[in-house]
């Protein structure tokens, strides 16, 4: 009875083996492809979803063909040896902008470099590259380029990284970046807005010294390629690649390459926004020497109001640049522009005061009667001219002694000078001087013609200058 029960459990065991062994499989491989393998209709399991990762699977096969395992890549190629020569190759996309305020610019460009790393040589039958993304990158040694000057980079990321590295069956590698830089560039603005300026990218690696790595331009002056580049303010006039060594105290000599360009400013945009208002201000200020001297409130506001304009202007050009300390080509333009402007009213304080005078020089000649009102004869109604001046209720000076001497003496003194006598020149220009304060009127007279002149001798020489 018991040899029957026994082999009755064996008999059961074994018909339940394929059974549980089904079942282990199965939870295995559910383990391996997750929960997410059934579909939409009916819940059925989707068989080719059990197939292995075929991008995972060629990762791990080139990785394997490269032997990157075997290898220590946290040491550059040839290390013990002479320097590792890393040609560069750049092509600028775009110039997004430059800025006065803060001197710098943000370039966008693909930087390219090109060496020989035996480790990573493969055999190939079709001697074809294999192209890899940034997931290969991290795992080999590349240089360690940076932007000297920069203040802001960074690496395209959409959709994914923009790197990409092709390595050749010899051991030669592409690697290509597609960068954001925002670098300084130190401008001199003594001729803005009339200026050139030559600004630099400079790439040099940052651990590795001349000894270690040696960099150069892939292909000369070809290295560098540029798109079409417009810019708003300013004309990209050359664009030329250049060498040169850097020395650090500490760490010694290293390579440097140079992106060098050219900027031209467009004038055309401040000749509309500031040297034409400018123009047309102090145009606008010589129009008070065409009105009448006793236009007192219309000659005061038009001078107050291009002198305020004028300043408004300054501020406005000074508030857009940087702060520097010596003097840029605008502002000698906008100052010596302002200087005619306050001239001008000052030219008509002059003629206001030079007309009191000779009016009280008038009433002082002549017996004034009770009834006339001195404030007739002041410049400050508006309206009066000299020749409104009613001078024929003021009776005539009585004939004295002392005017009939002084009459006797001017009588004499025409017939000729005694012997003996010394006769004494008057200085001319003070004779001129004295008949302009006499006569007023003529102050703006000189104005209408010695202000346009001068200011034009001032544009021929500025322009000649700096344009």
């Amino acid at each position: 009875m018991r040899v029957a029960l026994l082999a009755f459990r064996l008999v059961c065991l074994a018909w339940l083996w394929p059974v549980s062994s089904h079942y282990a499989n199965k939870r295995r491989h559910k383990e391996q492809y997750g929960e997410n393998t059934k579909l939409k209709h009916g819940g059925r399991v989707d068989l080719k979803m059990k197939k292995m990762d075929s991008t995972k699977s060629l990762l791990i096969k080139s990785e394997q063909l490269l032997r990157i395992e075997d290898h220590d890549f946290a040491m550059r190629p040839g290390f013990g040896g002479s320097a590792i020569p890393v040609g560069i190759d750049v092509q600028v996309e775009s110039i997004d902008s430059i800025s006065e305020v803060n001197m710098d610019f943000t370039m966008t460009l693909y930087l390219r470099h090109y060496w020989q790393d035996d480790r990573l040589a493969f055999p190939s039958s079709s001697n074809k590259s294999r192209t890899f993304d940034a997931r290969l990158v991290k795992k080999i040694w590349v240089p360690d380029v940076f932007f000297v000057h920069s203040k802001r980079s960074f690496i395209h990321d959409t959709t994914m990284e923009n790197i990409m590295l092709r390595v050749f069956p010899d051991g030669n590698i592409l690697y290509s970046v597609r960068i954001t830089v925002t670098a300084l560039c130190s401008m001199d603005f003594s001729s803005f807005p009339l200026d050139t300026q030559n600004c630099s990218l400079e790439l040099e690696s940052y651990a590795y010294n001349e000894n270690d790595l040696m960099l150069y331009w892939k292909n000369g002056n070809d290295s560098l390629r540029t798109d079409e580049i417009v810019l708003s303010q300013f004309f990209v006039e050359d664009f030329q690649p250049s060498f040169g060594l850097a020395f650090y105290s500490s760490t010694g000599w290293y390579n440097r390459l140079y992106i060098n360009f050219l900027l031209r400013r467009h004038i055309f945009f401040f000749m509309l926004q500031t040297y034409f208002p400018t123009m047309l201000m102090v145009m606008l200020s010589w129009v008070s020497f065409w009105i009448d001297r006793r236009a007192v409130p219309a000659r005061v506001s038009l001078g107050i109001t291009t002198v305020l304009t004028m300043s408004t202007i300054i501020t406005g050009v000074s508030a857009s640049m940087p702060q520097v300390s010596y003097v840029k080509a605008v502002d000698i333009y906008l100052w010596a522009s302002f200087l005619f402007v306050f001239l001008s009213v000052i030219e008509y304080a002059a003629v206001n005061y030079f007309t009191t005078v000779e009016e009280m020089k008038k009433l002082k000649r002549a017996k004034i009667p009770n009834t006339f009102d001195a404030t007739e004869a002041m410049a400050f109604d508006g309206c009066f001219h000299d020749n409104d001046i009613d001078m024929t209720s003021f009776t005539e000076v009585a004939s004295t002694p002392n005017t009939e001497r002084n009459s006797q003496s001017r009588n004499s003194t025409v017939s000729g000078p005694a012997e003996g006598t010394r006769l004494r020149r008057k200085n001319p220009v003070k004779q001129h001087l004295s008949f302009i304060m006499s006569n007023s009127y003529m102050i703006d007279s000189y104005s209408r013609v010695i202000f346009p002149m001068a200011y034009l001798l001032f544009n021929i020489i500025y322009w000649s200058l700096y344009a």
